[in-house]
């Protein structure tokens, strides 16, 4: 019911902010000279007059595919659309005319029309993004009080133990928009007077059918898994004898100090860690496809080349092996071997030297190596183990086993990371977390983005790391070394 009642809500703004926008093109290309505040607010700037015989028609027809494409960023702030700040929304509406701009300007390129003036497309730019600006930020609300108009209230019971109703709180308040209204709560067991309430305390349980008539009760939330089926399925009659909604709280999430994930499988229901989109064939069709995509022609055309710089420098600088080879994890904790450029004097094999994570000025590190590891460039033979199909160019990033061991000993989801293939970049290296990891908030801060990306990848994720990844190349941040 609320999350209906909230995905309309913003399905309704975001039509609205698209009507609004291609409004907006012929009202301003038909205002009067002195409604053209933008260019009269300059002086010496003359007002904009179209010429005869523009065609706007296809000019609002982009906008109108610019703003529709650009509903996604609208849809994923849907919880928290009503609360948008001016900059918060700001933020929003210059994503939004962004996507119009593109769509309008490719319009221009493509038809190459010389009677459509670009200080008026300028100009209906800067005033829809002022436009959806205001619009974002006043607008939700005021849509909700008028959607969700007092005839549309949900008086909502809670039922269960009163320290539960903290699970809640926030909840409830951040829903008042939709028409959440908390009336009271059903307890076997009195509240204390330390514990805050939502809602009166009403009575227990024997008196559910007499609070549901007299509060008007549309809606019952337990706040809690009751094991008692008997009792579930009293509560269950009386909602369904009064015509009240009736809901479960999942409190898993709470109990075990994990979020849960429901999911349907052939008509059973369950709970999971997390979702994986990359256990769908099709997705990691895709991924292997972009994989290739970025991997063939650095292979190709990159990696030799450079292979032959840093063979040569290595000569004279630190002679050895062109190539280091080390056992990283990878998928389904299984090991393979990962390919870098040396970047360090040779030495003899110690394995608890190998296992030293490099710092800055490390001895270890001759000057060559230091430039390749601060650029990333000791990476590359890693599009070796891409085409191989033992890493992905984008993933959490592989260590040694014996680091394994050791991180899963300190962040305890630190080996859910092995579900996606390991890559080259990956969302924690992009966010600032690369190099040494030097205390525990180190680590658990890039487990949270690698897991954030195994929840969430997408195909244009991917791409966003990747580019981000290229931009970091030439201009490297404090971490690396």
């Amino acid at each position: 019911m609320i999350a209906y009642r909230q995905r309309g809500l913003v399905t309704v703004h975001a039509f609205l902010s698209v009507g609004v926008s291609v409004a907006l093109m012929p009202i301003y290309a038909t205002a009067l000279p002195g409604l053209r505040l933008f260019t009269l607010a300059v002086r010496g700037v003359p007002t904009v007059d179209l010429k005869p015989g523009v065609n706007l028609l296809p000019y609002i027809v982009a906008v109108f595919l610019g703003m529709t494409i650009s509903t996604g960023p609208v849809r994923r702030l849907g919880q928290s659309l009503h609360q948008l700040n001016l900059w918060e929304s700001l933020a929003l509406a210059l994503q939004q005319t962004a996507y119009v701009a593109g769509a309008v300007f490719t319009l221009v390129w493509a038809t190459k029309d010389d009677l459509i003036s670009r200080l008026f497309l300028g100009e209906y730019l800067l005033l829809n993004c002022v436009v959806l600006t205001l619009l974002h930020s006043r607008a939700p609300r005021a849509l909700a009080r008028m959607l969700f108009s007092e005839r549309t209230k949900l008086p909502t019971l809670l039922i269960g133990h009163a320290d539960a109703t903290e699970n809640l709180d926030s909840w409830i308040t951040n829903r008042s928009h939709l028409g959440i209204q908390p009336v009271g709560l059903l307890s076997e067991t009195k509240p204390s007077r330390a514990e805050r309430l939502l809602a009166p305390h009403l009575g227990g349980l024997d008196r559910l059918r007499e609070v549901v008539r007299e509060k008007n009760v549309a809606q019952v939330i337990l706040l809690e898994w009751i094991d008692d089926a008997q009792t579930v399925e009293n509560i269950v009659q009386v909602c369904e004898s009064e015509g009240c909604r009736f809901l479960i709280h999942n409190n898993y999430g709470a109990r075990f100090a994990r979020s849960f994930t429901p999911i349907e499988e052939g008509g059973q229901h369950f709970l999971t860690f997390q979702p994986e989109p990359l256990e769908d064939p099709i997705n990691r069709a895709l991924k292997r496809a972009l994989d290739i995509m970025v991997a063939l022609p650095v292979v190709l055309f990159i990696l030799p080349p450079l292979c032959l710089l840093v063979w040569i420098v290595q000569r004279f600088q630190a002679p050895g092996p062109l190539l280091f080879t080390r056992p990283r994890g990878g998928q389904n904790r299984r090991e393979f071997r990962m390919f870098k450029f040396r970047s360090m004097y040779v030495a003899g094999h110690d394995p608890k030297r190998e296992a030293t994570q490099a710092t800055v000025d490390d001895p270890r590190i001759y000057p060559f190596g230091r430039f390749l590891r601060r650029a990333s460039l000791d990476e590359i033979p890693q599009f070796l183990n891409v085409l191989r199909g033992d890493m992905s160019v984008v993933g959490p990033r592989p260590h040694l086993p014996q680091h394994d061991d050791e991180f899963s000993r300190i962040a305890r989801a630190y080996r859910s990371r092995a579900l996606v293939k390991p890559g080259i970049t990956g969302l924690a290296q992009v966010r600032g977390y690369r190099g040494e990891i030097t205390d525990s908030e180190k680590l658990h801060r890039r487990v949270y983005w690698d897991l954030y990306y195994v929840t969430h990848w997408s195909l244009l994720l991917d791409v966003q790391i990747i580019v981000r990844s290229a931009w970091i190349v030439p201009f490297p941040n404090e971490a690396a070394y």
